[in-house]
């Protein structure tokens, strides 16, 4: 049995969950799940299902389907946010750079990617020895 994803189409979620697509599509409407259109189908009938923590539960309660760990096991680890401690250059420079408009910000991405973050100190006139 395949992992769930986290968004999924309702072919892909019925063959993994071995349903009728249509049984798939009464828990959409019954349960009011959360999709989106899918583009590039005919007739624009094509949705995705997002596949949240309430799609989950509830396909944890089907009794055929309640003891399978699959289902407990995202595609991805779930990152484990928490608040980072910056120091305060780093929020200062997260500032600047947020100060900055979009051209400006695109042409310092395109500058550290070509060039590097030593190059870059360089520019600045930052030693890595000082």
């Amino acid at each position: 049995m395949k992992r769930l994803r986290s968004k999924m189409t309702t072919e892909e979620l019925a063959e993994c969950l071995g349903v009728a697509k249509q049984t798939v599509n009464r828990w959409i409407r019954e349960q009011k799940w959360e999709t989106e259109k899918f583009p590039g189908v005919k007739g624009g009938r094509a949705r995705l299902i997002h596949i949240d923590s309430r799609v989950r539960e509830f396909i944890l309660h089907i009794p055929a389907f309640r003891n399978h760990s699959a289902f407990y096991q995202a595609e991805e680890s779930l990152a484990d946010y928490q608040p980072v401690a910056r120091s305060h250059a780093c929020r200062q420079i997260m500032d600047a750079v947020e100060n900055m408009t979009a051209a400006e910000q695109e042409k310092l991405a395109l500058f550290l990617s070509r060039e590097g973050i030593r190059s870059f100190l360089a520019r600045l006139g930052i030693d890595e020895t000082e």
